[in-house]
């Protein structure tokens, strides 16, 4: 395989996980512009929380509406053609639905975690 053919691969394998990638750089944002690196569960949460409310309804609009387009071409196309984009299309708006779920109960999901976090370590020592 040549040089332009391993990019293409190692595009298209990134470009299949945005939502991992925003998400492993918002975890690390903190921890590399800090001096001391510590363990700030709380703060990573915190983070993981913004960046959920932030990004996943633009996130999951964009799905909704690629989706939208992958279906309207779908009709263009032959019968096996068809299936694969109407596929695509299914696929991507279940993947809408769950990041719209993620970001609206991210709030809830960062305080509970908070609160359990907070009285585990209260209560080990």
């Amino acid at each position: 395989m040549n040089k332009t053919g391993k990019w293409k691969d190692l595009v298209v394998r990134w470009a299949r996980m945005p939502l991992l990638a925003v998400l492993v750089l918002g975890l690390f944002e903190r921890a590399a512009s800090a001096t001391a690196v510590s363990l700030d569960i709380v703060g990573t949460l915190t983070s993981v929380q913004g960046i959920l409310m932030h990004v996943g309804p633009v996130l999951s609009a964009v799905l909704f509406i690629v989706a939208g387009i992958f279906y309207a071409l779908g009709q263009l196309f032959p019968s096996y053609k068809r299936a694969s984009l109407h596929t695509m299309a299914l696929d991507m708006i279940v993947g809408a639905v769950i990041v719209a779920v993620l970001s609206v109960t991210a709030n809830s999901f960062a305080l509970a975690s908070t609160n359990l976090l907070s009285n585990f370590t209260s209560n080990t020592l």
